[in-house]
């Protein structure tokens, strides 16, 4: 399975965001991407308030999203904000390609100063979804920092999972999120794929959740695969998830 990387730092314009979209898809999916990997709020970045923007999940800018997938054949997993009923929005998750899916943010950033259940609806269902025959698990940011979301998709068949996200800067937080996705990686025995959007200032000096950078891509055993800077950089790494069988079959932790 081939996934690119597409670390970006998102404007708070929805349309420009759909270009940086494109351009990154195009230039993946002419590397023979399966699948490209967007950060969290891919379309308004956290220093616009979400409601400004948050359009339900077929309104039209997701379906500019799924038409970026079609025409470049495809899948993209890009971050967004939908309406909810609760005068709130949802921090949503959307994969767009030949298969579909959805992931509603569960575990809310309610942490270190800032509240974002203030303006945002929890999700309440975890989501797999099935790209090139693989099963990928899908979570965003604040979710990291939950192991049993992680072994939770892990038992339903996930194999990759993807982390979409804005980190918060502030002190240590570059050490908090390798360490993270590290630690989620063996302890779902998956490929943890954390994307992060592309520090925006200091990754030291709190700040809005707008992205520290340092996207990374961890293997089944904890091994770090691959992890970028802090500035805007398309990569793409193949991974193979036989290997997620194999790290389960000689680590059996998933066993309930």
């Amino acid at each position: 399975m081939r996934i690119a990387v597409a670390q970006i730092s998102a404007t708070t314009d929805p349309l420009a965001n759909l270009d940086l979209v494109e351009d990154n898809v195009v230039r993946a999916a002419a590397e023979g991407a399966d699948l490209v990997v967007f950060p969290e709020a891919t379309m308004c970045s956290f220093a616009r308030p979400a409601a400004e923007v948050a359009e339900p999940f077929d309104g039209p800018w997701a379906e500019s999203v799924r038409g970026i997938a079609a025409r470049h054949g495809v899948s993209v997993a890009v971050g967004m904000f939908t309406t909810a009923d609760s005068g709130r929005v949802r921090n949503t998750l959307l994969v767009a390609g030949p298969t579909e899916a959805r992931y509603d943010k569960i575990h809310l950033y309610d942490a270190l100063g800032y509240r974002e259940s203030r303006t945002i609806a929890p999700g309440e269902e975890l989501a797999t979804v099935e790209i090139a025959g693989v099963t990928v698990g899908l979570a965003i940011c604040y979710d990291i920092r939950f192991p049993a979301q992680f072994q939770s998709l892990a038992r339903e068949g996930a194999s990759v999972i993807l982390v979409s996200a804005a980190w918060a800067p502030g002190p240590h937080k570059i050490h908090q999120w390798r360490s993270l996705a590290t630690a989620r990686g063996m302890d779902s025995t998956a490929f943890v794929v954390a994307v992060d959007q592309s520090a925006s200032g200091d990754p030291e000096v709190r700040a809005l959740p707008t992205g520290v950078g340092h996207s990374i891509v961890v293997d089944p055993t904890g091994k770090v695969l691959l992890e970028l800077g802090t500035a805007d950089e398309l990569a793409v790494i193949d991974i193979d998830p036989a290997e997620a069988e194999a790290a389960r079959e000689s680590l059996p932790i998933l066993i309930p």
